[in-house]
């Protein structure tokens, strides 16, 4: 690769200290800062007591295609641009993604300094398994399009974190209950790493309840995962098997159903074998 380096930078969430040591580095050395937002990277630096020494330049979703030419051709002369995002690790769910695109293609460097995500932060400490997961950006905004979007989560595995507005969060959480069931489980962050962090976990039920009076904040939302489904006539077979052997068919039912999550009921299995029965 030649040219310069294209570099990626995680901020804080909420507080400054959490800013890394590589961060402070590059605000103070690169030669172009390409920001969400101006303001709250100069904010940032003061709070750092770094002096920014480039060049300061806006970095949007509605001004990022049109600054990709500019920016690739100082990376092609040496310079590097250090890309920043108003809180957390650019690129998720924040702009960035086509200028790395380009910075690929034209065979420049491209590297991440990294930090602060809201995504893995929510996940660490919702409670749930995070051994499998999916980010799904922004609920959608409508109420049509949002339980349509909902409705794909009803049989998937993984924990799922999406962002949602404050001011959206009743209504998602009431079409959540509406589409997945009251007895989902989910935990909602507020405000990560700052003052007033709150994280609350509960059923989907219990959360729409206590959203209902208003939530204020920055919004996480962490979904716990489908269990899946067990096939009846898999288990059956099973049970089959065992009282082959010798097992009666009430320990064989029970037998499978502790070893197989998302069975059906004792009864529901028992009476299936001995419909296989006859």
């Amino acid at each position: 690769m030649t040219g310069g380096a294209l570099l990626l930078a995680a901020t804080p969430l909420g507080r400054p200290e959490d800013a890394s040591a590589r961060l402070r580095a590059a605000l103070a050395d690169a030669d172009v800062v390409a920001a969400e937002d101006t303001r709250r990277v100069r904010t940032l630096a003061t709070a750092l007591g770094v002096q920014i020494g480039g060049r300061v330049l806006s970095l949007f979703d509605q001004n990022e295609a049109g600054r990709i030419p500019s920016l690739i051709a100082e990376l092609e002369a040496g310079a590097t641009v250090l890309v920043v995002s108003d809180a957390g690790m650019p690129l998720i769910s924040d702009p960035g993604y086509r200028l790395v695109g380009a910075a690929v293609a034209a065979g420049l460097s491209v590297t991440c300094l990294p930090g602060p995500s809201a995504v893995t932060t929510a996940l660490a400490v919702s409670g749930l398994p995070a051994d499998r997961f999916c980010f799904e950006g922004f609920a959608p905004r409508r109420d049509g399009a949002r339980r349509g979007w909902l409705a794909g989560f009803a049989a998937e595995p993984r924990t799922v974190i999406f962002f949602e507005s404050p001011r959206r969060l009743p209504g998602c959480l009431r079409d959540a209950v509406e589409v997945l069931g009251g007895d989902r489980r989910a935990v909602v962050c507020r405000e990560l790493t700052k003052t007033h962090e709150e994280i609350r976990r509960g059923t989907l039920s219990e959360l729409a309840d206590w959203a209902e009076d208003g939530v204020l904040g920055e919004i996480t939302v962490v979904l716990s995962g489908a269990t899946p489904k067990a096939d009846v006539g898999d288990l059956v077979e099973l049970v089959l098997e065992l009282t082959d052997d010798g097992m009666g068919v009430k320990d064989a039912c029970a037998q499978v159903i502790a070893e197989h999550p998302g069975a059906p009921s004792r009864r529901e299995l028992y009476q299936a074998v001995l419909q296989a029965r006859d």
